[in-house]
C-alpha cells in the first residue's frame, strides 16, 4: 500500500501499485494494511505465549497467543507514524495478543472469534477497557488480530499506549474464527464484541493487570454501528460485570436503509465503493434472510456467477475490486435496485435491525464523530443518529474531523484523525 513504508516489495507492476493504492483508498473494506514488523519480545509479565483452555460458554478464552511488543514509547510513536496516525498521546510501550474465545453466531450456535487485545507496559495495574470495533473486511486477514502493523491495529495500539486496554473483536468469521463474515449483522457484531470483552477480562490477570468495569466504546465505518450495539447491550446489563463508561462512533451508516442505501443509489457517494458496498449488502444480507434464490436475480452477468465467492473471506480486497464493475448501472439488475432501493419482506426487516442502532439513550458522555465530504458514509447517518438520540432526550455532540484524508480517502481519515482525538476526550473524562 502507498504511504506504507514497510510493507513488503513485491514484482506488481506500476498499474498493479496503482489498483492496490485506489482499493486502500475507496473502501475500508479493501484495506490491504501495512505489516510493519516490531521486534517481537518474549511474552511480557510471566504470560505464556500460547495459553489453551477447555471450558465452555460465552466469553470463555480458548486461546491465547503473543504477538508482539512495542517495548518503548518511541516505538510506539514510529510504529504509529509509518502508520500515519498521531503519535501525540503516546505514553508507554505496549504487548499485543491474539484471544481466541466462545461465542454464538447469528442464530445463537456456539461458535468461536478471535481478537486483538493490546495492553500498556506500565501505567496503572487497573486498566479502563475501550473496545474499539473495525470497518468493513472482505479476506479474513483484514482483521486487528492478523496484521501487525498498519491502519486495522492503529487504534488499539494508540488506545493502549495511552494507558488503557485496548480490545478490538474480529468478527465473527474474521480473523481466525470459522465460516462466513455476517456482514452488517449488528446483533451477532453484539454478542462477538461483548464475548471478547468478557475474554480480555479472562486472560488480563495473567499479565499482572485487571480491567475496570466501565468500557469505553467506539468503532470506525461499520464498526460504528457495531460499537453503538455493544454500548446499548451494556448499558441494558446484558454482563454481570461490565458497563458502559463513554461512547464514541465514528463515520457509521447509523441509518443503512434510511440514508446509506439510498445516497449510494444516488450517485451520491464514490462510484467503486458504492459497487462494493452495494454487492456486499446482496451478498451477506442474502445468507441471513434469504433474499434471492440465484445471485442473477439481483446481479447482471458475468458478476452473478462470481459474485458470492468474492466475499467468501479468502480472497483479497484487490480481488474484489478486480471482479465488479465500476457502476452500479453494470452489477445490478433492475430487481436487485429495486431491493435495495424499495426493500420488503426479508430486506426490509434486516434493515429495521441495522438503522435502530441509535434509537436509544445513552446515559453516559456520548460524541459522534465524523469529517465533512465523507466519500463513503454520508454524514447524513450522523445526523440522523444525533435526531434519534435527541428524541430519547440525549443531546449528543457532532465532531466534524474536517479534511482529513487517508491514501486519498476522506471516510478512512476519519478514523485516523477520531482515534488520537478520542483518546484525548476519554482522558478528559477521568
Amino acid at each position: 500500500m502507498r504511504n506504507s513504508p514497510h510493507r513488503a516489495r513485491s514484482s506488481r507492476t506500476r498499474t498493479g501499485v496503482r489498483t492496490q493504492t485506489r482499493a486502500a483508498a475507496l473502501c475500508a473494506a479493501l484495506l490491504l494494511a501495512g505489516s510493519a514488523a516490531p521486534a517481537i519480545a518474549a511474552a511480557p509479565g510471566g504470560a505464556a505465549a500460547t495459553i489453551t483452555e477447555t471450558k465452555v460458554g460465552r466469553g470463555t478464552l480458548v486461546s491465547a497467543d503473543f504477538l508482539y511488543s512495542l517495548e518503548k514509547p518511541e516505538d510506539v510513536t514510529a510504529w504509529l507514524t509509518s502508520a500515519k496516525f498521531d503519535t501525540g498521546t503516546v505514553r508507554y510501550g505496549v504487548d499485543a495478543y491474539r484471544l481466541v474465545y466462545r461465542t454464538v453466531d447469528p442464530y445463537g450456535r456456539p461458535t468461536t472469534a478471535s481478537g486483538l487485545l493490546v495492553l500498556p507496559r506500565g501505567g496503572e495495574g487497573r486498566l479502563r477497557p475501550v473496545s474499539f470495533t473495525h470497518g468493513t473486511g472482505v479476506h479474513k486477514d483484514d482483521s486487528p488480530s492478523k496484521q501487525t502493523g498498519g491502519f486495522l491495529p492503529a487504534p488499539p495500539v494508540t488506545y493502549a499506549s495511552a494507558g488503557y486496554a485496548g480490545i478490538a473483536p474480529d468478527y465473527l468469521g474474521m480473523g481466525v474464527g470459522p465460516g462466513p463474515h455476517p456482514w452488517m449483522d449488528v446483533p451477532s457484531e453484539t454478542t462477538a464484541s461483548l464475548d471478547m470483552l468478557r475474554a480480555a477480562r479472562a486472560f488480563t490477570p495473567r499479565t499482572g493487570r485487571t480491567l475496570d468495569r466501565e468500557v469505553a466504546v467506539t468503532g470506525f465505518s461499520q464498526g460504528a454501528s457495531a460499537a453503538l450495539g455493544l454500548a446499548r447491550a451494556l448499558q441494558s446489563g446484558e454482563d454481570r460485570w461490565f458497563r458502559l463508561g463513554a461512547l464514541a462512533p465514528v463515520s457509521g451508516a447509523y441509518d443503512f436503509g434510511g440514508a446509506e442505501l439510498p445516497a449510494l443509489l444516488a450517485g451520491e457517494l464514490e462510484p467503486k465503493s458504492s459497487v462494493l458496498y452495494a454487492a456486499y449488502t446482496l451478498v451477506a444480507f442474502n445468507r441471513l434472510h434469504h433474499l434471492y434464490d440465484s445471485p442473477a436475480e439481483v446481479f447482471q452477468a458475468p458478476y452473478a456467477d462470481t459474485i458470492e465467492a468474492l466475499f467468501d473471506g479468502a480472497h483479497t480486497g484487490r480481488q474484489l475490486m478486480e471482479g465488479t464493475p465500476d457502476t452500479l448501472d453494470k452489477l445490478l439488475t433492475a430487481h436487485g435496485r429495486d431491493l435495495l432501493a424499495h426493500p420488503t419482506g426479508p430486506m426490509a426487516a434486516a434493515l429495521r435491525t441495522t438503522d435502530d442502532v441509535c434509537d436509544w439513550a445513552p446515559r453516559v458522555p456520548t460524541r459522534l464523530y465524523m469529517a465533512s465530504g465523507d466519500e463513503q458514509a454520508t454524514v447524513t447517518n450522523t445526523a440522523h443518529c444525533r435526531t434519534a438520540f435527541a428524541r430519547h432526550g440525549v443531546a449528543a455532540p457532532v465532531v466534524d474531523l474536517g479534511a482529513v484524508d487517508y491514501n486519498g480517502s476522506r471516510h478512512l481519515g476519519s478514523n485516523v484523525r477520531a482515534t488520537a482525538a478520542i483518546v484525548r476526550w476519554l482522558d478528559e473524562l477521568r
